[in-house]
């Protein structure tokens, strides 16, 4: 038989104990500001060069952020269909992306024109970077291809059909401007010279391969997929040097910070893993609201930027005003944490032994499916005052087990006043509102019929004070959509009026070709 599952009232992890250097230094990124786009965050990119602005790719458009101001500074809307893979060249003067229809764009970043317009996909095309010389680009397509692109010629110099799916994921060398790596749906990883155009090296990740990456020593890369991410040797002949499996749902996207020496995965568990290269361990894990689809880290660390599939983008800031003093003051409590263990070891290891085998009273009723007994062990004052989580733990478990409404059938006033009251008093944390929302509907489902006998009574007062509130609540809601729907028009309004390019814009270099020129926007005076 199967132990007893305990209830784990733990909302929100515990703030760690232990602090590590990498502990200190990733959690002055501080807590983030969210940023809603118009669909699920399809790529995230930095500017290699200050002030590192970083492109966002979703829906039908690249928007250029701002780190500092956290605002947008620059909106590409030339796309007709779903944009993919936004990123930037090694100068931040040019960026190219692939687009749903097949094309590949690329654009002038202080412009926004589109320079060249390469065409040849068959399929939308998910991924696309700019080679180490900054004068070719490699795309990665839906029609099992990957394409070698010319940007002085606009044609295309080489076409590799050695996949047999989607090609959703891949990259070029960061040492060498002829090594392109390609990842599939068919599980496989391809390595290719455009000297020979030839397949040099052929992998099975053993699940379809979302993201792919290299180290900065170009010689060792990495890639991810199902839940695991895979660490290999180019050099010698494609051997795996690791395998991390820190994830529980698929990973989708793979970065690099600290130059190299860390690596950051995202997935859609919706945490974010850093590891420590030479060792390959999690030294830090950052949480977000929703599955992670992408993610950028700035060139110096100070900005993270999280994209999730509900449109989300969290982008956090490392606080500049923390110095090193915290540094100290967190090593000295660790410090100190360290000797108060060593003279208390015997004694903790007792308690220790004691609280793992112990199980709380409301999960032993529990276990017995005494729900109205549960339900009244966490309704007094030690545990709705102290530890409100616990008691919003056991009614978002009788809600999964269908038993909320049997434990509220049938209740004297005085309980249904204290019910009512935890609700309108938690009903606004938003880490609890989900789950006593939920809760509200079962208990007026199960007095619907009965709220004439309440009138005039202390209970019949809650649950005009509980409608109150609700009601208040939507309205605040109905408030926020408004103001949702105003920005989206005013950004709607931006992107139609773009500003012209003035005095002080940089120009590129390069020309704009007949194909892109017919890709322009008509503007109507």
């Amino acid at each position: 038989m199967a132990d007893f599952k305990k209830i784990n009232a733990q909302i929100y992890a515990k703030t760690a104990t232990t602090f590590s250097p990498d502990t200190i230094y990733w959690k002055k990124l501080g807590v983030p500001t969210l940023v809603k786009e118009f669909g699920a965050i399809d790529y995230i990119d930095f500017s290699p060069v200050e002030p590192y602005l970083f492109a966002v790719t979703a829906s039908v458009r690249v928007q250029i952020y701002n780190p500092v101001t956290k605002l947008v500074v620059k909106n590409i809307t030339k796309f007709q269909e779903g944009a993919h893979c936004g990123s930037f060249r090694n100068d931040g003067n040019l960026l190219v992306a692939g687009d749903d229809l097949g094309k590949v764009r690329l654009f002038d970043v202080s412009t926004k024109s589109i320079l060249r317009f390469f065409q040849g996909h068959k399929a939308p095309v998910h991924r696309t970077f700019f080679n180490a010389d900054g004068h070719h680009v490699s795309s990665f397509s839906d029609d099992k291809t990957v394409r070698y692109w010319d940007i002085a010629t606009e044609k295309h110099l080489a076409t590799y059909s050695e996949h047999s799916d989607y090609v959703r994921a891949g990259c070029t060398s960061p040492v060498s401007p002829n090594i392109i790596l390609s990842g599939g749906y068919d599980r496989k990883i391809n390595m290719y010279d455009t000297r020979t155009n030839e397949k040099v090296l052929s992998l099975d990740h053993g699940s379809p391969v979302e993201s792919l990456i290299f180290l900065p020593s170009g010689g060792i890369f990495i890639s991810a997929g199902g839940t695991s991410v895979n660490v290999y040797d180019a050099l010698a002949g494609g051997r795996k040097i690791a395998q991390l499996s820190q994830h529980h749902k698929t990973v989708t996207c793979l970065q690099l910070a600290s130059e190299g020496k860390r690596l950051l995965s995202g997935s859609l568990d919706r945490h974010v893993k850093i590891y420590d290269i030479a060792t390959y361990q999690v030294v830090h894990t950052i949480d977000n609201t929703n599955g992670v689809l992408s993610l950028g880290v700035s060139k110096n660390d100070d900005t993270l930027v999280t994209g999730m599939v509900d449109g989300l983008i969290a982008i956090h800031r490392r606080d500049s005003d923390k110095g090193k003093d915290e540094e100290e003051k967190g090593k000295a409590r660790s410090k100190g944490r360290a000797r108060f263990n060593n003279i208390f070891e015997s004694a903790d290891q007792q308690i220790t032994d004691f609280r793992h085998d112990k199980i709380e009273q409301f999960d032993r009723m529990l276990k017995k499916y005494e729900y109205n007994r549960a339900l009244d062990s966490v309704f007094v004052a030690s545990v709705m005052g102290k530890t409100p989580e616990k008691t919003v733990a056991l009614i978002k478990e009788l809600i999964r087990r269908k038993g909320l409404q049997r434990a509220l059938k049938d209740r004297k006033h005085s309980f249904l006043v204290k019910f009512i009251g935890f609700v309108l008093r938690h009903i606004g944390d938003y880490r609890f509102t989900p789950t006593l929302v939920d809760a509200a509907n079962i208990l007026l489902d199960v007095y619907e019929e009965d709220f004439g006998q309440f009138a005039g009574t202390d209970v019949g007062k809650m649950f005009i004070n509980l409608s109150r509130r609700l009601k208040k609540e939507e309205k605040i809601l109905n408030e926020f959509l408004e103001v949702q729907g105003l920005l989206e028009m005013i950004s709607a309004a931006a992107d139609l009026n773009q500003p012209a390019l003035g005095d002080e814009e940089k120009e590129s270099d390069l020309q704009v070709s007949l194909s892109a020129q017919k890709q322009g926007v008509i503007s109507v005076e």
